[in-house]
């Protein structure tokens, strides 16, 4: 899936991070700013920040890469969506699956699944993949504070 084309003048804000479990916080944090000055929901921002965390998780955990490489996230919002994305330089796919009751680890995408209007992957053109979320905002939401 390919995203959106958004109106002129969106918002949209990029920031790169270095592959380190430190940057999930510094993520949400990042998310949380940027968010909260366009005066979102606290109750959907807190989803947007959770769904971000597991992305981030995901490429710090599994993105089998040379050391050095960052991870980018970017998120835009129209008057109807916010959608965020994370992108890695592995091409190893993320994977839904059933953890079992005493799994501590493994409900990340279920929970990106459960909670995101719509979520996917994308290869990206140069290397490694995109991962996205989008959440649909409320009617009469202004995405410019």
């Amino acid at each position: 899936m390919t995203s959106r084309p958004l109106p002129i003048g969106s918002p949209s804000e990029h920031w790169r991070l270095p592959r380190h479990p430190r940057s999930v916080g510094s993520a949400r944090q990042r998310l949380r700013q940027e968010l909260t000055a366009r005066r979102i929901s606290t109750d959907m921002l807190a989803t947007a920040q959770l769904l971000l965390s597991e992305l981030v998780t995901n490429a710090v955990q599994h993105a089998h890469v040379p050391p050095g490489r960052e991870i980018e996230v970017r998120y835009e919002m129209s008057d109807s969506h916010l959608r965020v994305e994370v992108a890695d330089a592995s091409d190893e796919q993320p994977e839904q699956r059933a953890a079992d009751d005493d799994d501590e680890r493994g409900r990340g995408l279920l929970l990106v699944d459960a909670l995101a209007t719509k979520w996917g992957v994308n290869h990206r053109h140069d290397i490694g993949k995109l991962v996205w979320f989008e959440l649909a905002l409320p009617p009469h939401t202004s995405c410019y504070p």
